[in-house]
């Protein structure tokens, strides 16, 4: 595969880099004399929570570039240096092959969001949405996921969702454990760590109960999706997701998916279907076969303008939802 070339490339060259960064920038201990600390996040909303917990005392930078592809990122030698040379990795584990890998082969202080986001696989997703049993669902989130497959619903039943900064309040939870991390790597500054990672819940309530508030009133509540990517936001507000595929959004459906997709369609009253933007081919194309419109929602995973931060896209996201579902 040419992931795994890349990274193998990337690990013969790391002991070269890494003597050399090692040369240049000693370890060092944090604290108030020595510079923000250096971190390296995954994903763009893991960059952003990070940023918003760190305030001042912390430059962060995303490994995956705005515009480019979470789910098939190829990280580069220098970008492997870089995760082993950082203060602290912010990851997501199963989500980037690549860098579990480096993670794993170069051994940097790191932190694994899987465990606060409390990821849930789609079944379980379903399970929340339709029976509101939250105790029946922690409990099957504990079992951890099994293996994978799609159905002829478009529904990857065993793999874990990873996109739960859809859900403001799992972010929220995910801020709490980067000042929790922050702090004990840089305890002079550990108040301000826990101190932003209030406001930053409180910032991310409010965003909850302006979405609450928007999706209220809806005459629809089902959104047809191109991929699998937002059954948290589902789950949250209570939606019902329709996937065109499952969590991987290059795969293609099946005749017997299109023609289920066809009786929600019809079922529901569905008006419009939901691209994301750079996937919106497959989208496209059944829009036409079925007579529908095609919007955009963002999956959030990157970051596709520099100058539109997280917030900003969940309010167009909200604004997108509003208008296709036709709420009041």
């Amino acid at each position: 595969m040419i992931l795994m070339t890349t990274f193998r490339r990337a690990a013969a060259l790391l002991v070269a880099v890494g003597a050399l960064l090692a040369g240049c920038s000693p370890a060092r201990e944090a604290g108030p004399d020595n510079g923000p600390l250096q971190v390296m996040a995954a994903i763009y909303p893991l960059q952003y929570v990070t940023a918003q917990v760190g305030g001042d005392h912390v430059e962060v930078r995303s490994v995956t570039p705005p515009g480019v592809d979470a789910h098939d990122l190829e990280l580069s030698p220098y970008t492997v240096a870089r995760l082993d040379a950082a203060d602290l990795v912010v990851y997501l584990s199963g989500f980037q092959a690549a860098v579990d890998d480096a993670v794993t082969q170069t051994r940097p202080t790191a932190l694994d969001v899987a465990g606060p986001a409390h990821l849930l696989t789609p079944a379980e997703e379903d399970a929340a949405a339709h029976a509101g049993d939250d105790h029946a669902v922690a409990h099957a989130a504990e079992q951890g996921p099994q293996s994978g497959h799609d159905d002829d619903h478009g529904h990857d039943h065993g793999t874990a969702d990873p996109h739960f900064w859809l859900d403001p309040l799992r972010l929220s939870d995910v801020g709490l454990a980067v000042a929790d991390e922050l702090a004990r790597l840089d305890p002079a500054h550990a108040a301000d760590y826990h101190a932003n990672a209030a406001r930053f819940t409180a910032q991310q309530e409010a965003l909850d109960a302006e979405l609450a508030a928007g999706l209220a009133h809806c005459a629809s509540r089902t959104i047809v999706v191109s991929h699998q990517a937002y059954g948290y936001l589902a789950e949250r507000y209570d939606l019902a997701q329709v996937p065109v595929t499952g969590l991987d959004p290059e795969s293609e459906p099946s005749p017997a998916r299109v023609a289920q997709i066809a009786a929600d369609v019809r079922a529901h009253g569905v008006r419009t279907i939901f691209a994301e933007p750079g996937f919106s081919a497959i989208a496209t194309t059944l829009a036409e076969d079925l007579g529908l419109h095609v919007a955009l929602l963002d999956p959030l995973d990157v970051q596709l303008n520099t100058q539109v931060d997280y917030r900003e896209a969940m309010h167009h996201n909200l604004e997108a939802l509003q208008e296709a579902l036709r709420c009041a």
